[in-house]
């Protein structure tokens, strides 16, 4: 007999438009794996994730940048459609803080955590973050929030130049505009200027301190928070190769014990009183030695699957089961397995995983999953040759063709933009989450 209700289908929701979002392909297949139907409202027209043979259904999602209002819409219509309750699993920021607020229309259709609406918007607005550490005395980067264009300029001589430059609800940011969700500011002028596009960007702008990347700094931790509040399943991981080098997303990643990284998770949840999937991001500082937390993000993170212990849970699989009223499997960690991004660190994929403590996963390739995998290379390839017509072009002075921008957006959306940050931030994917 499964450990899971079967009768109880999954809903993925994501409104950004990155392809190579592998969080979602990861939810996909834990759930389709213990026989869960799952549906996937997102846009997967040119995505590898529509392959996979784990995707029972796949819905039209509402448009990058759509209201909440919007979003809640496009899920009645889906609920209807299904005709019986499901666990919903927001994979990104912006629809994890709008089915939050929506928590009570959407029940009883959808199962979801019970905690209270605003919870999740206060701790994915990166300025409300940091007034979230104060008040919990959790080490955070100092963080200023100016007024205006001659306020960011001092902030930035006032924190020490380089600062890293954040909006604080980086999924308001509109594609193709030429703003990122987080950047290093060298300059005050550059501060300046970069707040003057407050409006554009449609959240605050906050400035922080530069904590330098380092050998055996970056660090994440994945986990669920049950009914209780007890945090089941995930685990401390290490960032061990990143996109860009230094920063960004997690290419390559390490279930790592470390109590002092879950002690913190631990403690920062409770006190929240949080409850359902989280993803935070920490970076030691190189002088103190202490574990900054740099984001909370209410959703499952891309590399999540790093986390699935001797008895295949996961923090999604904990989720579905938590709602549906199941015990969770006591399985035991699986320290040193490593999560893989084949197209952001090949060689390391490439490279045989014999004798690899506690296994190996790659994020797109799976021996039950093969079409994923084949799919990825070709997409692939087209995306990246599009960027290096468009770089070419750039580089004679040309306009590229008008295909070409949109294609370039799309990276910029979910995780995959950290591979824009500029050596500052991390994951897809996760999600457009600023980390440093």
């Amino acid at each position: 007999m499964s450990l899971f209700d079967t009768r109880v289908p999954a809903v993925l929701l994501r409104t950004d438009r990155n392809p190579f979002h592998h969080g979602t392909l990861g939810a996909v297949r834990s759930l389709g794996r213990a026989g869960v139907d799952v549906h996937v409202v997102a846009d997967c027209a040119h995505s590898p994730v529509r392959a996979s043979r784990y995707v029972t259904g796949l819905h039209t999602p509402p448009p990058p940048g759509a209201s909440p209002e919007d979003i809640a819409a496009a899920l009645r219509r889906v609920a209807a459609r299904l005709a019986r309750p499901a666990v919903l699993i927001p994979m990104d920021d912006a629809c994890a803080v709008a089915v939050a607020r929506a928590r009570t229309e959407l029940a009883p259709a959808y199962l979801l955590p019970d905690q209270p609406g605003d919870l999740p918007a206060r701790v994915a607005d990166k300025a409300e973050l940091a007034a979230v550490c104060a008040s919990l005395d959790v080490p955070h980067p100092e963080t200023l929030v100016p007024d205006g264009a001659a306020e960011a300029a001092r902030a930035a001589w006032r924190l020490g130049l380089p600062v890293v430059a954040k909006w604080s609800r980086p999924w308001l940011v509109p594609p193709g505009g030429g703003l990122r969700s987080t950047v290093l500011v060298r300059s005050a002028r550059e501060a300046g200027e970069l707040y003057r596009r407050a409006e554009e960007a449609g959240s605050r702008l906050l400035l922080q301190a530069f904590l330098p990347p380092g050998a055996d700094r970056d660090w994440f931790f994945h986990g669920y928070a049950d009914r209780s509040g007890a945090v089941r399943a995930g685990g401390p991981g290490r960032k061990t190769r990143a996109r860009p080098r230094g920063a960004g997303l997690t290419a390559v990643g390490r279930w790592t014990p470390n109590p002092r990284v879950q002690a913190l998770a631990e403690r920062v949840t409770a006190e929240l009183g949080y409850r359902g999937v989280f993803d935070l991001d920490f970076r030691r500082c190189g002088t103190t030695g202490r574990y900054h937390l740099l984001d909370f993000n209410p959703r499952p993170g891309a590399q999540f699957r790093l986390f699935a212990d001797t008895a295949g849970l996961d923090v999604v699989r904990a989720l579905h089961l938590d709602l549906t009223h199941r015990p969770l499997p006591a399985g035991a960690p699986r320290p040193g397995r490593m999560f893989v991004v084949e197209n952001y660190a090949p060689l390391s994929a490439l490279r045989p995983a014999r004798g690899e403590r506690g296994g190996r996963e790659l994020a797109w390739h799976a021996r039950d999953d093969r079409a994923p995998g084949r799919a990825l290379w070709a997409l692939w390839g087209r995306h990246v040759g599009a960027r290096l017509r468009d770089r070419a072009l750039r580089g004679r002075g040309a306009r590229p063709d008008a295909a070409a921008p949109a294609r370039a957006r799309v990276v910029r959306q979910g995780s995959a933009p950290a591979a824009d940050r500029t050596g500052v931030s991390d994951r897809p994917e996760e999600d457009r989450a600023g980390r440093h």
